[in-house]
């Protein structure tokens, strides 16, 4: 029988870039989710970004480190021949499949992803009218396209659809700019629940892994200024663990001695979330051996109430941890009260707690739930191959 070829979906993506376990695990859910549904997957690296996390001096050739990096992983995920890295500004060196290998696989896709709108498109991305915008930060684009920001115009035009990671987009209460010109379909992040199947003891704190002052990337509207750090929002509920009984714990990245002092002298439990988040393994342990997570959004979505909802938390909730995330506009769309919790008060912080704590087993099957039935490859990626039409 001579069964018809499968399909090709490759994605641009940046592990290279931030390659720390978080995005990695992203990227590989969003490749064997597709492969899962049917499709030859692909990753490619195309960005131009010189990969300095990978680098300890300016002489370091960071672009082979680069290759090793990416050839490990899709190694490992049974991918090793799918992949290219294209160092555009390294002598045009492509590690992985060769230019002519990675221009035909151009040719013959049915879908090019640009995972996180981080690959500037390029000719041949998008002469096939197959290049789809995937972005996982909702609110700077869409305030640049607000400002007929021109570059924002010029890097948008090539793709033939448009996803975000706002989920609330498009809806009364959300005040991120909506564009007419580029329709962004709201999408969540993928899981795969078997990647996260524990059968570890829950931990006794409460966790979260992240970066803590990040001061750059502010918006403005209408006079108004929009921030990007996390600290502002955690600083609102600084007192949190003098409030419980209940203990808490960040991994944190981007941090000070000050910082950490400060943290600590309010109860909150400080590690360093560069000593495992670098390791598949160690990274998804440590989720597994949270009892749950606590966490605040970026000042920017949770004022303009953009939807936006953290893979990290996906994977939190596959894993069977319940999570008390601070609410961005989720909850018009996702079920909240069992295994999920969104917050805007203090008050509702301590009853989350409170009802995650009466009935730690109920709340972490709902976690396991709400994860496959919501953020499920089969769920997700279908919704868009849907979407698109392929």
């Amino acid at each position: 029988m001579n069964l018809p070829p499968k399909k090709k979906i490759v994605l641009l993506g940046m592990m290279s870039k931030m390659p720390v376990a978080g995005n990695i695990w992203l990227v590989v859910q969003y490749l064997n989710g597709f492969q899962r549904l049917g499709f030859d997957v692909y990753y490619v690296e195309e960005h131009g970004c010189t990969p300095r996390e990978l680098m300890q001096t300016e002489d370091d050739d960071g672009w082979t480190r680069a290759a090793t990096l990416i050839d490990g992983v899709m190694a490992r995920f049974g991918l090793g021949d799918r992949w290219a890295y294209h160092a555009l500004h390294a002598g045009d060196r492509c590690f992985g499949m060769s230019l002519g290998e990675l221009r035909k696989l151009y040719r013959s896709a049915a879908l090019i992803i640009t995972l996180h709108g981080g690959t500037e498109p390029l000719p041949e991305h998008s002469a096939t009218g197959r290049l789809v915008y995937l972005g996982t930060d909702p609110v700077e684009v869409e305030v640049e396209l607000y400002h007929n920001v021109q570059r924002t115009i010029d890097f948008l035009a090539p793709h033939c659809a448009f996803f975000t990671w706002g989920i609330n987009y498009g809806n009364p209460d959300c005040k991120v700019p909506y564009s007419e010109r580029f329709r962004f379909h709201p999408t969540l992040p993928p899981v795969l629940p078997d990647f996260w199947e524990t059968d570890r003891a829950p931990g006794a704190a409460f966790t979260t892994i992240g970066n803590w002052r990040q001061l750059h990337r502010e918006v403005k509207i209408d006079g108004q200024v929009f921030y990007w750090s996390k600290h502002f929002e955690f600083l609102k509920f600084l007192d949190l663990p003098r409030r419980t009984t209940q203990a808490f714990e960040l991994a944190l990245s981007s941090y000070g001695e000050a910082d950490r002092r400060m943290l600590e002298g309010q109860g909150w439990r400080v590690c360093h979330a560069m000593d495992f988040s670098q390791d598949l393994d160690a990274y998804r342990r440590y989720i597994a051996e949270s009892r749950g997570e606590f966490t605040v959004a970026k000042d920017q979505n949770v004022r303009l109430r953009s939807g936006w909802f953290s893979e990290r938390s996906a994977q939190y909730l596959a894993s069977g941890r319940p999570v008390i995330t601070q609410e961005t506009g989720f909850c018009n769309v996702l079920p909240t009260g069992a295994g999920l919790f969104g917050f805007s008060t203090m008050e509702e912080i301590l009853q989350a707690i409170d009802a995650i704590n009466s009935d730690y087993q109920r709340h972490g099957r709902a976690a396991r739930e709400l994860a496959r039935d919501y953020f499920g490859h089969g769920v997700v990626l279908k919704r868009i191959l849907d979407e698109i039409g392929v």
